[in-house]
């Protein structure tokens, strides 16, 4: 078990409210949100969240974490982003600043619903509770700038690499066509030009 971890602090109660959200967010999660459960430690949550359509963020896969304090859910959890973004209210260490996790909190708010608001936070971001100035600061003034360098960001840390399904469909693919794929094709060709080269240029010597 982590060092870091807050399960000991929890009463028994918590954990069974905590591990049977988790469970049932595992086996019918939000749209878009994928739970990944640390069986060694509940306090530390992670998830995924797919950039939502219509954002700079489409396309991504963003990892993150929620941490559980020793005084959940009387205080809310830390909401953390795994994978670099750019986005007003994500720290440079990832750390998440939406009024959920600070003022409006309610200890009866699940894990669910931080993990939504989260995700909406992805569509509306709030310029004005920015941990990311800069990008607080293009949103409001330069917006084109700042999709731009959210595009980017999300292309270079967040998208999801082909699937092994798709790399093992190509190389069975050319395991099936064996010499007869498109590069052993262009090979046959090229020997044929040659051998004929080959012909042409003895007709030529016999000439001679």
């Amino acid at each position: 078990m982590s060092s870091f971890s807050n399960v000991e602090n929890l009463s028994p109660q918590i954990i069974r409210q905590v591990s049977k959200e988790i469970a049932d967010l595992c086996n019918d999660p939000p749209e878009g949100i994928k739970i990944f459960p640390n069986e060694e430690d509940i306090t530390d949550i992670q998830a995924q969240i797919e950039g939502p359509s219509g954002t700079p963020y489409a396309g991504g896969l963003f990892r993150m974490k929620l941490v559980l304090g020793k005084n959940f859910p009387s205080e809310p959890p830390k909401g953390f982003f795994t994978t670099k973004i750019f986005h007003p209210n994500v720290a440079s260490n990832g750390e998440i600043c939406v009024n959920t996790l600070k003022k409006d909190w309610k200890a009866e708010l699940g894990i669910k619903h931080v993990l939504l608001t989260i995700k909406c936070l992805l569509i509306v971001p709030n310029p004005e509770s920015a941990l990311n100035e800069e990008a607080g600061k293009l949103l409001l003034e330069q917006y084109e700038d700042y999709s731009s360098r959210a595009k980017l960001y999300t292309e270079i840390h967040a998208k999801p690499p082909k699937s092994l399904k798709d790399t093992a469909g190509i190389l069975e693919e050319t395991s099936k066509n064996g010499q007869d794929g498109p590069m052993a094709k262009k090979h046959a060709g090229d020997k044929n030009v040659l051998d004929k080269k080959k012909k042409e240029k003895k007709k030529v010597l016999k000439r001679l």
